[in-house]
């Protein structure tokens, strides 16, 4: 007989709230992560808006400073509403990849390539070794790779980040991973999180401001679909909470 007593995936388990991090002083302390000799830079996401949410800010500060920007869609994010009577999947894509592009304009960074792999969403893992060997060619003479933390404890960011992780050694292309699902099961000093290599990058007013307006863009994920139980919001607003503060962290 199946047990019914487990415990959540901390994915699904009530989050951190913003405020304890917001009250953590050693993350204000972290060293900085300076972008200013940056001129390229490639970032991998593995859905539509991990990148933005992520690593937002620094897109628009790489932008601002004329850097070639790529950004490396491995997935279209097409099963976040698997069962929805709303959208097709085919629908979902389309609406997906023009947010993307809506909100790499608000970002300043309308210029910015996008290479998308088409893997399915939610079957990263089966194809690690595919991405990586892509992400060697698309990762080679960039300045900097940027990719999901290795053990964000979400499936296909995790397999993401360990194929950005061989990719990025392989082609010589310095790694820096971003945080995404981590905010929201972590809590401050939690030793699986490696804080020793955290980094802060500090966010302007007018780049938190852009970067507000470009995680709107994303309507599909953070506002509900329709009224129906299965087009509910993937993002509530206690996890937006995390991505609109003045600062962004990255591990090294």
């Amino acid at each position: 007989m199946p047990r019914t007593d487990e415990p959540p995936h901390p994915i699904d388990a009530e989050g951190t709230p913003e405020s304890t991090w917001l009250a953590w002083p050693p993350l204000a302390r972290r060293p900085a992560f300076d972008l200013s000799g940056i001129r390229s830079a490639v970032v991998v996401a593995p859905h539509p808006d991990d990148e933005v949410l992520g690593f937002g800010g620094g897109l628009a500060l790489l932008a601002e400073s004329g850097a070639r920007l790529r950004i490396v869609a491995v997935t279209d994010g097409d099963a976040s509403h698997p069962n929805s009577p709303t959208l097709a999947r085919g629908a979902l894509v389309r609406r997906r990849h023009e947010e993307r592009r809506a909100a790499l304009r608000r970002l300043g960074a309308h210029d910015t390539e996008v290479v998308r792999l088409g893997l399915p969403d939610g079957g990263v893992a089966a194809a690690e070794a595919e991405v990586a060997t892509r992400l060697n060619d698309l990762c080679a003479g960039f300045d900097l790779c940027l990719a999901p933390w290795e053990a964000d404890l979400h499936p296909d960011h995790d397999a993401t980040g360990r194929a950005a992780k061989t990719a990025s050694a392989a082609a010589g292309t310095p790694l820096a991973r971003y945080p995404v699902w981590m905010w929201h099961w972590a809590r401050p000093d939690q030793p699986e999180v490696p804080w020793d290599t955290a980094h802060r990058i500090a966010l302007p007013p007018h780049v938190r401001r852009r970067k507000a307006a470009a995680i709107d863009c994303f309507t599909t994920q953070i506002a509900p679909l329709s009224e129906h139980p299965d087009d509910a919001a993937i993002l509530t607003p206690e996890m937006l909470a995390h991505f609109t503060r003045d600062a962004e962290t990255v591990f090294r």
